[in-house]
C-alpha cells in the first residue's frame, strides 16, 4: 500500500492520514491477537509462528474492510485500476485503445503552441541531465502482450515509452531499446530511474502529462536540471518539460 501523507503535529512529526492510520492500526491489532494466541515470546513469534499464522487472507480482510467503508485507493499504476477497478478511483482513459488513450494529470503544466511549434504538455523529474534534448515518438506501453510483441518484432526506433510506475518490471526485457522514458510515478531513486541511468536512457519520473496520444512526436527537456535525493527531502520542486511537436 502506498504511503499517504498527513499533517504535522506540534512537535514537527508527521501525522499519518486517516486511511493510513486505520490500515496500520488494523495490522497492529492483527499482530497482537496472533501473538497472544501463540503463547510465544516476541522473538519466537516474529521469526517463527508469524510466518504461518499471519496469512494473506488476513491482509485481504483488512483491505476488504476499508473498501466496505467506502474507501477507494488513488492509483499510481494504471494496471492496478485495470486489475481491481472496484478498489481504485476511476482512471480517465483506461479501457480505451492506444489511438485515443492519454494520461491526463490534473497538475500537468500546459501551454499553447509557441513560436517554435511546441505545445507544452507536461513535465517530470529528470533522472540525468544530458547535453541535448530528446525528440522521439511517444508510445504507450501498458501490457505484457505489447511487451511480447516488441520482443518479437523489435521496438520502433526513436520510441519514447510512456508508462505507469509498474513499468520498471513490465518493460525490463525491452528497456534498452527505448530512446527515452516518461514514467507516471516514482522518483529518480526508483528502480526504473536507476536502470535508465545505467543504460544512458533519458528518463523523467513522476511525469505529469496531459493529452499526449500514442504516436505523437514529443520533445523531452533532457537538458533540464536533474532532481536529487536532497531535493525530495527538502520538498524542492525541480522539473523538466515535455512538449508535443508539430508533425
Amino acid at each position: 500500500m502506498a504511503r499517504l501523507h498527513g499533517d504535522v503535529d506540534k512537535y514537527g512529526s508527521e501525522v499519518p492520514a486517516p486511511v493510513t492510520a486505520a490500515f496500520h492500526g488494523a495490522v497492529q491489532d492483527l499482530v497482537r491477537r496472533r501473538l497472544a494466541e501463540s503463547g510465544l515470546g516476541w522473538n519466537d513469534f516474529v521469526f517463527g509462528a508469524a510466518q504461518t499464522t499471519i496469512t494473506r487472507a488476513d491482509f485481504e480482510a483488512i483491505d476488504r474492510r476499508l473498501l466496505d467503508y467506502g474507501h477507494r485507493y488513488t492509483w499510481s499504476a494504471v494496471v492496478s485500476q485495470q486489475e481491481r477497478p472496484e478498489a481504485y478511483k476511476p482512471v480517465e482513459g483506461v479501457g480505451e485503445d492506444l489511438s485515443t488513450f492519454s494520461f491526463r494529470h490534473p497538475e500537468a503544466p500546459t501551454a499553447p503552441v509557441d513560436d517554435q511549434g511546441r505545445e507544452l504538455v507536461g513535465c517530470g523529474d529528470n533522472v540525468v541531465r544530458y547535453d541535448e534534448d530528446l525528440v522521439g515518438i511517444a508510445r504507450y506501453v501498458r501490457s505484457s502482450a505489447q511487451v511480447l510483441e516488441y520482443l518479437t518484432n523489435g521496438v520502433p526506433p526513436g520510441t519514447i515509452a510512456v508508462i505507469d510506475d509498474s513499468g520498471g518490471t513490465l518493460t525490463a526485457p525491452i528497456l534498452e531499446q527505448f530512446a527515452g522514458v516518461l514514467c507516471a510515478g516514482g522518483t529518480v531513486r526508483s528502480h526504473l530511474g536507476i536502470l535508465t541511468r545505467e543504460y544512458g536512457i533519458p528518463c523523467f519520473m513522476n511525469s505529469r502529462l496531459s493529452g499526449i496520444l500514442d504516436g505523437d512526436r514529443v520533445r523531452m527537456e533532457c537538458t533540464g536540471k536533474a532532481k536529487t535525493a536532497d531535493m525530495y527531502q527538502k520538498g524542492v520542486e525541480q522539473t523538466a518539460r515535455v512538449w508535443r511537436l508539430a508533425k
